[in-house]
């Protein structure tokens, strides 16, 4: 059963359906390891970050392990999930794909820093300021600071006095609590990475500060697209970057 070219349209469930129905086929028994994310990306004509997105969400849903430095191996599906087996969470049809929610994030949240950098208030900054350090404190006890990034990016959009943008980013924000960009983030966020983004935080709150809108909407534009470059990184070179006992935001 050839593998077939894909429309970008909820690109990773695409891809994770054809390499199921490949599974269920027989094409890959189980405990084989599948072929290597490069040449999947380039027998279904697709980035090798949506092919991630896919294999992610399919060890999330029990078909397959992914063995950092080895491979993505077919699971049994006929043994139940239990204490000694891998848990499967079912995924919502509608879950956006991190990467694409990333890319999303970068059109709306840069104009929201340019909006708060035109109209922000003294209690606006402080409540960023706030947030942020929120997220150094956090980050030196070794902890992803979530809360602090959500409070950060909330604080910029609330500054804009607009309901439909601050429910939007909300939105976003409710999205990376599913299960497949909480696996996403559990192999891929790190302390380290997470420092970088803090830096990029203080960019972007610099700008506002200044009233520089163009500014402001540059330093979101550039956290984003190195959000998504943090994504894009090989496995391995993922878990190099983790601390010892480091903590992460993977489910389990």
């Amino acid at each position: 059963m050839p593998l077939h070219t894909v429309e970008p349209k909820r690109l990773y469930r695409q891809i994770a359906e054809q390499l199921r129905s490949l599974i269920t086929a027989g094409e890959f028994a189980v405990g084989t390891r599948l072929p290597a994310e490069r040449d999947l990306a380039k027998q279904l004509g697709v980035s090798r970050p949506s092919v991630r997105e896919a294999l992610i969400a399919m060890e999330v849903e029990g078909w397959v392990e992914v063995r950092t430095g080895s491979g993505i191996y077919v699971l049994d599906r006929n043994m139940p999930a239990g204490p000694d087996n891998h848990v499967r969470t079912q995924i919502a049809a509608d879950e956006w794909g991190p990467l694409e929610l990333i890319r999303a994030r970068r059109v709306v949240e840069g104009e929201t820093a340019a909006m708060a950098a035109a109209q922000s208030r003294s209690r606006d900054i402080a409540a960023m300021a706030e947030a942020l350090e929120s997220m150094k404190h956090d980050a030196n006890r070794g902890v992803m600071p979530l809360d602090g990034d959500r409070a950060f990016h909330t604080a910029i959009v609330e500054a804009c006095d607009n309901v439909v943008l601050i429910e939007t980013v909300q939105n976003f924000w409710d999205s990376r609590r599913g299960p497949l960009f909480e696996r996403l983030g559990g192999y891929f966020e790190t302390v380290h990475s997470w420092r970088a983004a803090i830096v990029e935080h203080e960019a972007i709150l610099a700008a506002i500060r200044n009233q520089d809108t163009a500014g402001a909407r540059l330093a979101m534009h550039q956290h984003m697209d190195n959000s998504h470059t943090r994504f894009s990184v090989s496995w391995t070179e993922a878990q190099e970057l983790k601390e010892p006992g480091e903590q992460t935001t993977a489910p389990g």
